[in-house]
């Protein structure tokens, strides 16, 4: 994951009267919630992060929301940091102030709501109780707190009677095994079967994933070994592949699987179209060893390093929508939707005004609704395209026009160019 916010700036206190009956009716104890399964297939979305719209003012999160209501899409929200206090200072006493307004913001804007179970209060992983260090917002909970935190992810669940589908920490913080050098999957598993059984007891409807693991290469300098999962875009670290399988194989349930990843030069690929690759390949993998819904957390296909013109970095992420719909990705979240300094590209400006993204974005949630066709269109890259029920897209990742053939037409793409063709057009 990329840099990450630490602690959000304080966030509204007061709630909307709607939410505010929402909550309450969410805070009773009792036996478990009766509600039928939500799908668990939701198209492309967003991650709200350190900053987002309602850090801006009324003004902003208002404009931010209207835009959002234009298409719905689903909006995650991790429950400590990225914007959000420490929901569980102390065993027992909750403060839930900064994630009661990001789901507040979520509802008002119409979209659906997806918790992220991650990070952990202090005094489950070593600290003391009722303090708060945020440079340690990374590190897992101690075993003997799994319970725990399955405790608040219940009590969340209760408190939040509209939320269905919750992903199971994030990118296995904490779970490296510094004496075995590898990911820890039977410790993460662990977590995540109490998750699971938790978040079931309170709602058999509640939809579940993980293990929400990176698909990357190993650090530069650093050699484990051969890999299962390679191609010209360079290849996955095996002990990675290694803890998804242990999960996969000793896993309590699961309603999909997430993980996530970035798409770029940085692994290997020898350009950015072949780095786009590295999407079906590491689906496919995943596709062999599950039938469940496939969702990808988080995804970037620019370098930390690159200082792209708008237009390609566009374009480049409109070809990873490609990919993802086209390879059969049911759920996929675009990281840091508010635009700072810390992060220039954005869905919005701090302001509140749409960036062009947001509206690439959107179109996709609505050319390629969850669960629709879609099927190959037969370019190859520079060119990226899928057809879905309503429309092809085309996508040229190049910065000099091209021409691609479209079942026998030929199509004359600019630099740069996404372009939406109706169906029987």
């Amino acid at each position: 994951m990329r840099s990450q916010g630490v602690r959000g700036p304080r966030v509204l206190a007061a709630l909307s009267a709607a939410a505010a009956l929402l909550l309450a009716a969410g805070c009773e104890s009792g036996s478990a919630r009766a509600s039928a399964a939500p799908s668990n297939v939701l198209g492309p979305g967003l991650t709200h992060t350190q900053f987002s719209a309602i850090d801006a003012g009324p003004q902003a999160a208002g404009q931010v929301a209207v835009a959002l209501a234009a298409q719905p899409m689903p909006q995650a929200q991790h429950i400590m940091g990225f914007g959000v206090a420490n929901p569980e200072p102390s065993p027992g006493e909750y403060d839930f102030a900064g994630l009661d307004a990001r789901m507040d913001f979520i509802r008002r804007s119409g979209g659906t709501p997806v918790i992220t179970l991650c990070c952990a209060p202090d005094w489950m992983k070593g600290g003391a109780e009722g303090t708060t260090d945020w440079r340690r917002l990374e590190v897992a909970p101690e075993p003997e707190h799994y319970q725990d935190f399955a405790d608040l992810a219940a009590e969340i669940s209760r408190r939040y009677p509209d939320v269905h589908h919750f992903q199971v920490w994030n990118e296995f913080k904490g779970f490296f095994n510094e004496e075995t050098k590898t990911w820890d999957g039977p410790a993460y598993t662990d977590l995540y079967n109490r998750v699971y059984d938790a978040l079931k007891e309170v709602d058999p409807g509640n939809q579940v994933g993980g293990p929400y693991i990176e698909m990357g290469a190993p650090p530069p300098g650093v050699y484990t070994g051969p890999s299962e999962l390679t191609g010209p875009w360079g290849l996955v670290d095996q002990r990675v592949l290694d803890a998804f399988d242990y999960w996969n194989d000793n896993k309590r349930g699961a309603d999909f699987v997430v993980v996530d990843g970035h798409t770029t030069t940085e692994e290997g690929a020898p350009d950015d179209a072949t780095a786009l690759a590295k999407i079906g390949d590491v689906n496919r993998w995943i596709q062999g060893r599950t039938s469940l819904p496939l969702w990808w957390a988080e995804w970037y296909v620019e370098p930390d390093a690159a200082r792209w013109p708008p237009e390609k970095r566009l374009a480049q992420r409109a070809a990873g929508l490609v990919e993802f719909a086209r390879t059969g990705v049911a759920t996929s979240f675009y990281w840091n939707a508010a635009r700072n300094a810390a992060s220039p590209s954005g869905l919005w400006r701090p302001d509140g005004t749409p960036e062009p993204f947001l509206g690439t974005l959107q179109e996709f949630a609505r050319q390629f609704p969850p669960g629709a066709p879609v099927t190959d269109v037969g370019v190859a890259p520079p060119v990226f395209g899928a057809r879905g029920p309503r429309a092809t897209v085309l996508v040229n990742t190049s910065d000099a026009p091209v021409t691609a053939t479209v079942e026998g037409a030929d199509v004359e793409l600019g630099p740069y160019e996404v372009r939406w063709i109706p169906r029987g057009v």
